[in-house]
């Protein structure tokens, strides 16, 4: 039986993809769709490190030791959701934080 695939190595790909894209687009436009081209790349790359800032800046704070007590993990709870800790009781925290993360439970 005849092996109808094509033996194409790495780089004669590109010039295929050349070829095709100056068929496409023609001699005369090709500098405006190179230009598109290159606004889309920056687009994207522009957008990706934006999406890399967020991710990045979403987990900045950081425990310096190890919580030994309640208040001290309801205290770091309330900071990292940019919850007012200072002269609030402990349940007050509780309903603050429950109510702030969505997952508020009445006991």
């Amino acid at each position: 039986m005849m092996d109808a695939t094509l033996n194409i190595a790495g780089g004669e790909w590109i010039i295929i993809a050349l070829a095709a894209i100056i068929l496409l687009v023609g001699t005369n436009r090709l500098p405006e769709a190179a230009r598109k081209m290159g606004r889309i790349a920056g687009e994207y790359t522009k957008t990706k490190n934006e999406i890399a800032e967020q991710v990045s800046g979403a987990a900045k704070i950081h425990p310096t030791k190890p919580v030994e007590s309640e208040r001290e993990k309801l205290d770091m709870m309330a900071r990292t959701l940019g919850i007012a800790h200072d002269n609030k009781t402990d349940d007050e925290l509780r309903r603050l934080i429950a109510d702030r993360v969505g997952g508020r439970k009445d006991a």
